[in-house]
């Protein structure tokens, strides 16, 4: 099922994110906890694609798993990252072959070691030219990212902005966000898409907390921001390992709740392939009364 058909049954949609682990063992583990998060009845799975395509045989390997064998929608992600024209059309033509139906379109980050993107010979540049290519001769349902505090390489958040409507100009469905902590900048950020006439569903990306040290360097990478008060508790909270993932997952559930009560169509939930902390995020928005 394409997630435009998901979304347009006006409930939230809650979606969990993965990457594809690097050994036979992490396949093994990584599949067990998609299996564990199958009782939430999630809208989608989504699995990462690693730079410069390094991954490109493993997402396509989960993507088919997760949705013939395990039974849920999935969504694969492509980047533009070292790959021709011919090499892309090539993983679309597999991807469609194999019955998926729903891509996450981004141009991706370089690949490590280098400080800029630069396009593949004949490949892409932009994420937006990505999503027209895909649009021009595939039915995949496209999502797009959109980043509520500016993409790092953005000169300023009206270029962002501007960048974002032009993927969804492009053919792109719906937004996924980059991982945020503060429920407002989501509110401007729609609002602001909106006063451009991007009408497009902005599913709200989150990550609960589970390491200080680590999701301070993940949001310097990509720019988001730490409220001032729940860094303030996190450090508070030094090596009690168990304190801070208490406050990561007492913070994204409350988020979530103010997210989705603000008209939020759905969570993305940045899982880092671990379960725990998503599972205990998913049951007090169940107790909460805003997830059926």
């Amino acid at each position: 099922m394409k997630i435009t058909d998901i979304l347009a049954r006006r409930r939230p949609v809650i979606s969990f994110e993965f990457f594809p682990p690097k050994t036979d063992e992490g396949m093994k583990n990584l599949e067990a906890t998609i299996v564990s998060l199958k009782p939430l009845k999630p809208s989608f799975i989504s699995i990462t694609y690693g730079a410069g395509g390094s991954t490109r045989a493993k997402t396509v390997e989960l993507v088919t798993h997760v949705k013939r064998d395990i039974g849920l929608e999935a969504a694969a992600h492509l980047t533009c990252v070292g790959h021709s024209r011919a090499e892309l059309r090539a993983i679309l033509a597999e991807l469609s072959a194999k019955g998926v139906e729903n891509l996450i379109a981004l141009r991706g980050d370089p690949p490590k070691g280098q400080t800029r993107f630069e396009p593949a010979p004949d490949g892409f540049r932009y994420a937006s030219e990505l999503v027209r290519f895909i649009r021009s001769d595939f039915p995949f349902c496209i999502g797009v990212a959109g980043y509520p505090e500016k993409h790092i390489e953005a000169a300023d958040m009206e270029a962002d902005l501007r960048h974002l409507k032009e993927k969804t100009d492009a053919g792109g469905d719906f937004v996924v966000t980059q991982l945020f902590f503060d429920v407002e900048v989501y509110r401007k950020f729609v609002a602001r898409l909106k006063a451009m006439g991007v009408d497009r569903p902005v599913i709200a990306g989150v990550m609960p907390i589970t390491d200080t040290e680590q999701i301070k360097r993940f949001t310097q990478m990509c720019g988001a921001t730490i409220p001032v008060d729940l860094l303030k508790r996190l450090d508070a909270a030094g090596d009690d390992k168990t304190r801070v993932i208490d406050i990561g997952i007492e913070h994204a559930a409350r988020q979530c709740e103010e997210l989705l009560r603000a008209g939020a169509p759905g969570i993305h939930f940045y899982t880092l392939n671990r379960s725990h902390a998503t599972q205990e995020v998913f049951a007090r928005l169940t107790a909460a009364g805003v997830l059926a």
